[in-house]
């Protein structure tokens, strides 16, 4: 090779050698890379930029690119070898020209391009004539996938009447094909069903409202949305996807009564609060945009009263005060609905309220008699005679017919005693005095009955006031209890007093005491009134012998300002006490309990004193009667209660000495004389077996209960009571003869249970049990 036609190759891979061998680098700087063919050079290899169409479906290798030294002299010296991913198998290379070709079908979505080596070599000495490098065959995509739509299914809702141009919704699809190449993953949003109410914008597929819709008159759309790829070019892909959009209610519409006017009936004997009739508005709206409130305007509104039941939106009117037919047969109400919740954007569309008129007719019914008043309250004076007026009951039927009425008292069999009514004029009388100190007021109900129907009647409440007459005169309030010191001296106070009166004085009472004129001449003491309802009682000399005199009486006169007035004589009794001039009122009045007596000090004394050596002496008598008739056992028998122990369980027999201690339970004092315990001995035995053959009467059988009996006495273990030990006797008629144990003297070895087989079924287990143990015993 002649060195001046290799010199422009040089310097071409000098300026391409800061290239990277790595075609990754490569193709990031040149990610799109045209189909124009533009010649490469590395080093010594010369190709084109290699692409591969994805989804190929020839049967025979496609031509995707070449590659060539450019030491190649086309006479077949080279030979071209590929290595990498897929190289022979998806991609082949023609080794004498370096033609590439693919042999699969490609698919972009799953792998994007492949990187591969390739090496020249010389065939005759197998040396590399160009350096291995590194190239890309990218797979070109084609349009072969489906856009689709994420998210479904969709479901939007938003307000009626709301403006055009308001955003509902956005839906959004995408294409598995390259963004980047063509138009294959360029989408296109149309709108297939929906106009003209809703439109979709085509790139970003958002749906907006194309004009104001009414909920009332359709609540829900169905919008079919249309999504195309290749911008919507002839053949390309395409879906669809189904948009339920639902308006929402807002208060757009006001409620309206059903009727213009409305016709209700109420009988003038409903009680207050009945149920009148009900109206109904309706409104188009739903949910809180339909609520309503109703109401009534006018005069009747004290009459009647209007609610609203939330859940049915009716109006219910009520009873609000009872009706009377004679004085108002009928009424006619304005009933008013207005919206509780108003938006206001739709004011310009008018009121959200409605109007109806209300007829209400009164039935007529045969109503109770009426009293004049509710309440009746009169007054009589205490103490006047039997039959006295005390006031007067009004009623009368207020129906037409105006039936009469008859009256009667009610309240009380004692009030029935003490009031009477006359049924025809309803005149209250008195049947007896009244004391207003043991009631001041009485409470009676009278009755008013229709003549013609007893069923019709009315009460009313009658207030009796017994109004108070000065009858009783003034008193003490209590028993005063008044000493006078022996050494008192003139003009000493010795007790205040006050008075009382049973009588009500309007204006209060004041009352006046002073000494009555019996006493005025030759009394001791005096008598000063404090002009305060009390009064003070001071003596009038110095000095009170109780020898002489022990009790004074002083009379005193009270007098009342009632009308007329009342005057009473209260006696106060005056003791005369031992001491100086300070009264002890213990002392005094154990002096005066004592001069009462007619002892001194010294006589009582003795005379307790002689009580309680009398009572001292009884209570010894007492206490000595009770120790002898204590029982000289009593210890022993408490010992014994406190050492009684009870066993619950079954005793080891006679020979069983170990399970408890019967020691605590002997005396300390009497102990039996101890004599040996005879064993069970084959005597013993013998008498057992002789006595089941004799019978009771046999003087072998009471042999042998003697000496068990003996054996029980004379034993020191068994406890310190008789004990009577009864063993049952069993006739000599059994076939199977005695099974006690006590006539046996033999052990289980030396004898032969084979005859328990010969006793029939209900032995039978048994039999077995000592048959078997006999055998085992051999």
């Amino acid at each position: 090779m002649n060195f001046s036609s290799l010199l422009p190759l040089v310097l071409m891979l000098i300026q391409l050698w800061p290239c990277s061998l790595g075609m990754q680098n490569h193709s990031a700087r040149n990610t799109d890379q045209s189909l124009t063919a533009v010649r490469r050079v590395k080093r010594g290899w010369v190709w084109e930029p290699l692409f591969a169409t994805e989804e190929q479906t020839s049967t025979v290798p496609v031509y995707v690119g070449q590659l060539k030294s450019d030491l190649d002299k086309q006479d077949g010296n080279l030979q071209y070898i590929l290595t990498g991913e897929g190289a022979g198998t998806i991609f082949i290379i023609d080794e004498y020209n370096g033609k590439i070709y693919v042999t699969q079908k490609l698919d972009r979505e799953k792998k994007s391009f492949y990187t591969l080596r390739a090496q020249a070599i010389n065939r005759s000495t197998q040396l590399p004539v160009e350096p291995e490098s590194e190239f890309i065959i990218k797979v070109r995509d084609i349009n072969d996938h489906e856009p689709q739509f994420l998210g479904g299914p969709y479901v939007a809702t938003v307000p009626e009447m709301s403006p055009e141009g308001t955003s509902v919704t956005q839906v959004t699809a995408t294409d598995g094909d390259d963004p980047s190449y063509g138009n294959s993953a360029r989408l296109l949003y149309s709108l297939i069903q929906g106009q003209p109410y809703f439109s979709v914008e085509p790139k970003t597929g958002v749906i907006r409202m194309a004009s104001q819709m009414d909920r009332e008159t359709k609540e829900q759309y169905l919008v079919i949305i249309q999504v195309k790829d290749m911008v919507g070019q002839a053949g390309a892909f395409s879906a669809t996807a189904t948009v339920t959009i639902n308006l929402s209610d807002i208060n757009d519409n006001p409620p309206k009564f059903q009727q213009r006017l409305y016709y209700m009936n109420v009988s003038e004997e409903a009680p207050v609060g009945t149920t009148v009739g009900k109206v109904f508005a309706e409104d188009s709206d739903i949910g809180e945009n339909a609520a309503m409130n109703y109401f009534i305007e006018g005069d009747s509104s004290d009459v009647f009263d209007i609610i609203t039941n939330n859940e049915t939106q009716e109006g219910i009117i009520l009873l609000k005060k009872r009706v009377d037919y004679e004085s108002k047969r009928r009424y006619s109400i304005q009933a008013k609905v207005v919206n509780r919740y108003i938006d206001y954007r739709f004011l310009k569309e008018g009121p959200f309220e409605d109007k109806t008129i209300v007829k209400i007719n009164v039935e007529d019914a045969d109503e109770p008699p009426v009293f004049t008043l509710e309440n009746y309250v009169m007054e009589i004076a205490e103490g006047a005679m039997s039959g006295s007026l005390v006031g007067v009951v009004t009623a009368r039927d207020p129906d037409d017919d105006d039936c009469p009425v008859r009256y009667a008292i009610v309240q009380g069999m004692h009030l029935k005693r003490l009031f009477s009514i006359n049924e025809h004029n309803g005149t209250i009388i008195t049947t007896k005095p009244l004391d207003r100190e043991i009631a001041s007021w009485h409470n009676i109900t009278v009755t008013a009955t229709e003549t013609r129907n007893p069923e019709k009647i009315s009460e009313a409440n009658v207030y009796i006031q017994v109004l108070d007459v000065n009858d009783h005169a003034p008193e003490f309030p209590k028993y005063y209890e008044t000493f006078v010191c022996e050494n008192a001296v003139s003009g000493q106070l010795i007790q205040s007093i006050s008075a009382v009166d049973r009588d009500d004085s309007a204006e209060g009472h004041h009352f006046y005491f002073s000494l009555a004129q019996e006493a005025t001449n030759n009394s001791h003491f005096t008598v000063k009134d404090n002009q305060d309802n009390t009064a003070g009682i001071f003596t009038a000399k110095s000095g009170f012998r109780r020898q002489d005199q022990f009790s004074f009486y002083l009379p005193i006169l009270i007098l009342d300002n009632g009308t007329p007035p009342l005057t009473s004589t209260n006696t106060l009794t005056i003791t005369v006490c031992d001491c100086d001039t300070e009264v002890n009122t213990f002392y005094c009045r154990y002096g005066a309990f004592m001069y009462a007596m007619g002892l001194s000090t010294e006589a009582l004394v003795a005379v307790l004193a002689c009580i309680l050596i009398l009572l001292v002496f009884f209570l010894a008598i007492v206490a000595i009667r009770q120790q002898r008739k204590k029982s000289p056992f009593s210890e022993k028998m408490e010992e014994f209660r406190e050492n009684i122990v009870r066993y619950d369980d079954e005793g080891g027999g006679e020979e069983d000495t170990e399970a408890f201690d019967i020691s605590a339970l002997r005396t300390r004092t009497v102990m039996r004389t101890h004599k040996p315990r005879k064993k069970v001995t084959t005597e013993i035995h013998s008498l057992y077996r002789q006595s089941l053959q004799v019978g009771p009467d046999s003087v072998i059988f009471r042999q042998f209960i003697s000496e068990k009996l003996e054996e029980a006495n004379t034993d020191p273990t068994v406890p310190p009571y008789d004990s009577l030990q009864t063993y049952a006797f069993e006739g000599t008629g059994s076939l199977a003869g005695s099974l006690s144990s006590l006539g046996s003297n033999m052990s289980d070895a030396d004898q032969s249970y084979d005859y328990l087989t010969d006793w029939g079924p209900h032995f039978k287990q048994l039999a077995g049990m000592y048959t078997s143990h006999r055998s085992v015993g051999d």
